[in-house]
Order: C-alpha cells, then structure tokens, then sequence
C-alpha cells in the first residue's frame, strides 16, 4: 500500500503483481473489479483493509518472488491474458506456476521475443521508456526490397493518423530487412509495408533493448541479473507512455 490514504486501483492492482496499469484499466472498464464487493470507478481507491477482488477471486497482498521472462512467443498465439476469450493465449501455453503477464504485445501471425513477468513497477517503466526502447525485427515481404523502399521506410510513412519516427532499416536479402523501433503503433511494421504496397510474410522479434532473442520457439528462460541491471538503467528516466504493439 503506497500510503494511508489508499492507493489508485490500477496502481494497486500493479503492485500486487497481478497485470500491468494499463490492463487493471480494462478490467475496471469492464467492471471485472470489485473493492468491498462494490465495482468501483475509474480512479477509486483502496484504502487500507479493503478486500479487492477480480472476477469474484480476491487479490492476494502476499508478495510473490519477482519472476522476470524472456519469451520465443510461436506464431498463432495471442498475447492476452485473458484466458477466457482466447484459448491460444501466451498465458495458457507458458503455464508458469505463478501469475504473470506480458509487457506490450507481438500480434498473433508474429514470432519472437517477449517480456513476462509478475512486476507491474518494471512494465510501467519499459512501456514508458520512450528514447531507449528499441525493438528490433527481422521482416519477410512478397516483394524485392528496393533501395527506395528502405529509404522510405527509413523516413517515416503516414499510417494512423500520424507519420512513423525515423528508423534504423537495412535490406538483409531480395525479399528480407531488418528494422529498428523506437515506436509501438498498433501492426506498424505491417501498416508501414501495406503503404508501399508491400505484404509481410514473416515477421520475427529478435531484440528488445539490451535483450536478445536466444532460445528456440516456444521456449521461455530468466532474465540475467546483468540484463535486468541494464533494463533498469535504460528506464531511469521514463516519462511519457506509448503503446507497444507489432
């Protein structure tokens, strides 16, 4: 509990380990969430005592060991918790003994690396770590990679409403390249191809700031305690959140 006048619900929801701010806020909206068997509002608080409670099952404030994963998410799974809507959801197919849920997304028809954990504090920061978290992704499309692509790619391209930051891109193969983010926009590396009327074929998440992908699909493993240090250091300064989603 922060202090004794309460704590904001998503926050609390956070530090008790059991999903991120962000997704506490869905739960809220879908009035998934009761605080002494009421459903609260948006912003409500938890004051000291108060029995919080998810689908019916309360919240327990017994601190679990931190759990920090680096994931090979297959393609065809979905990262939700959700467990209710989507029976090929990241969370059913790891089965790890605790609660845990993934920081960000990779959509479903993707592959590669993802985070998981059971730390809200450390999700907050990666998500808000805007300068420092470049993502990292191998792309197959259906078409010869031509050196105007990869400029235009490289510059920005007009997708939902806005103009994609400049980017790292690199042409890898005939129909392959390598791109780096430092955005998340909803299937933007898909969006920013469709563009230049170009299809993705593949796409595969290799890196995520300082962590690389290195175990096969499917297979999860800890982080280091020399990867966390630095995911740490990376997020210091977060400030302002953004999507991540690819």
């Amino acid at each position: 509990m922060s202090d004794q006048k309460g704590t904001r619900i998503n926050k609390y929801l956070s530090e008790q380990g059991f999903c991120s701010r962000r997704a506490a806020d869905k739960l809220i909206e879908q009035e998934r969430v009761t605080i002494n068997g009421q459903v609260p509002e948006m912003g409500s608080k938890v004051m000291p005592g108060d029995e919080v409670a998810v689908d019916g099952e309360a919240i327990s404030t017994k601190k679990e060991k931190p759990v920090y994963l680096a994931f090979h998410k297959p393609v065809g799974i979905v990262c939700t918790t959700d467990t209710r809507v989507e029976k090929d959801n990241i969370i059913d197919y790891i089965n790890y003994p605790t609660r845990i849920f993934p920081i960000g997304r990779l959509d479903k028809m993707s592959e590669g690396l993802i985070f998981l954990t059971n730390d809200g504090d450390i999700v907050n920061k990666i998500l808000r770590a805007r300068n420092n978290h470049e993502k990292e992704y191998i792309v197959h499309v259906d078409r010869t990679v031509t050196d105007r692509f990869v400029q235009r790619m490289s510059s920005g391209i007009p997708i939902l409403d806005t103009v994609t930051r400049e980017c790292e891109v690199e042409k890898l193969g005939k129909r392959s390249f390598r791109i780096v983010l430092t955005q998340g926009l909803n299937r933007q590396i898909r969006r920013m191809c469709e563009y230049l009327d170009y299809r993705v074929t593949k796409l595969k998440r290799v890196r995520i700031m300082n962590v690389e992908l290195d175990m096969p699909v499917g297979k999860h493993r800890d982080l280091t305690r020399e990867e966390l240090s630095t995911l740490r250091k990376l997020t210091k300064n977060s400030t302002k959140v953004f999507k991540s989603s690819d």
